[in-house]
């Protein structure tokens, strides 16, 4: 088998379609209101279902956590430590949900946590420090 990326259980697919196409800078080919996105980041494929689209199409009930939750991250690297910091001061100004602030964590990495309008961690991050 091989992976082929991930998908992420949304409620309100317009605001998520947003955050990571306009926020992120993911593609995304379909509409706002499309039961299932399609987002594509560096050739890593990411799908965005509508939970209440997903529960029909399986014939199941879910459960899900709202809020922050940590179950999982998406990580993006950039360029160096100063990206980090422009990256996180850009994505919170627009919306992005400040988790935790630009640091140099003793590994070596500088990174921060923000979340999606859903609560979902994303990581940004960078090994270099020039």
């Amino acid at each position: 088998m091989k992976l082929d990326g991930f998908g992420i259980m949304v409620d309100d697919m317009p605001a998520m379609v947003r955050f990571y196409r306009d926020v992120l800078g993911f593609a995304i080919q379909e509409e706002e209101d499309a039961a299932n996105v399609y987002l594509e980041k560096d050739g890593t494929l990411f799908l965005l279902y509508r939970r209440s689209d997903f529960e029909k199409m399986t014939g199941r009930k879910f459960s899900y956590v709202n809020g922050w939750n940590g179950h999982y991250e998406i990580a993006l690297s950039v360029s160096n430590y100063a990206a980090v910091d422009r990256a996180f001061a850009e994505i919170t100004a627009l919306g992005g949900q400040a988790v935790m602030a630009p640091q140099t964590e003793p590994w070596g990495q500088r990174t921060c946590y923000i979340a999606d309008p859903e609560g979902n961690l994303v990581e940004i991050g960078s090994f270099v420090k020039e």
